[in-house]
């Protein structure tokens, strides 16, 4: 089966929309989702990127663009009032996920463990303007979506959830990640949601 590795991170805008578009592209072309949360403030840092830089004019404009995106899409996409937000805990959330197991899957996937608690966090965040950057809220939204939410925030506070988000972050520099969401189809890369119609031609092609 082919694979798609997805880099995102919750603070990004563009990432909310290619969290829920991703999985049905792959689904349609039989890919499975290698989902790789990215700590993208530290990657902005080590690359000297800030990403905040930008005129009033440009952010107005951006918003306004993600407003279109959402009445495209029919995803329920609104502006927090916190952004950004710090996301290292719910990055290392979504981490955990794939450690962890819902209490009735009868033994789901790692790849749809992963894809719940990120859209579950997604919807949290840029949808019902949930504070993602408190741990307590994680732990609600985790629950909601059916992890046991304290046990899964033990895992994500442990060091071996810092270090896999830490290691996630370098392979992203070491592949040339600049920003979010970046997909690679083997070593092919593709940056934005607008580029997801590449992704899907790109599963199409033969081997």
């Amino acid at each position: 089966m082919r694979s798609v590795d997805f880099y995102f991170d919750f603070s990004s805008t563009n990432s909310y929309f290619a969290v829920f578009l991703l999985p049905e592209i792959c689904a349609r072309n039989d890919a499975r989702v290698n989902w790789m949360p990215t700590h993208f403030a530290a990657l902005f840092r080590g690359t000297g990127f800030d990403v905040m830089a930008m005129t009033p004019r440009k952010a107005r404009y951006l918003w306004r663009d993600h407003a279109r995106y959402a009445e495209l899409t029919g995803l329920p996409f609104k502006r927090p009032r916190r952004f950004p937000i710090k996301t290292a805990s719910a990055l290392r959330a979504a981490l955990a996920a794939g450690s962890a197991t819902l209490p009735d899957d009868g033994g789901v996937s790692r790849e749809h463990a992963q894809r719940t608690i990120s859209q579950a966090i997604m919807r949290a965040y840029w949808e019902r303007d949930e504070d993602i950057g408190d741990r307590d809220v994680l732990a609600s939204v985790a629950s909601s979506a059916g992890f046991d939410g304290a046990a899964l925030m033990q895992i994500a506070d442990a060091q071996p959830a810092r270090d896999a988000l830490a290691a996630l972050t370098e392979t992203a520099i070491a592949r040339g990640v600049f920003g979010a969401p970046t997909f690679f189809v083997g070593n092919e890369m593709f940056w934005g949601k607008d580029r997801l119609d590449f992704v899907e031609r790109s599963l199409r092609r033969p081997e």
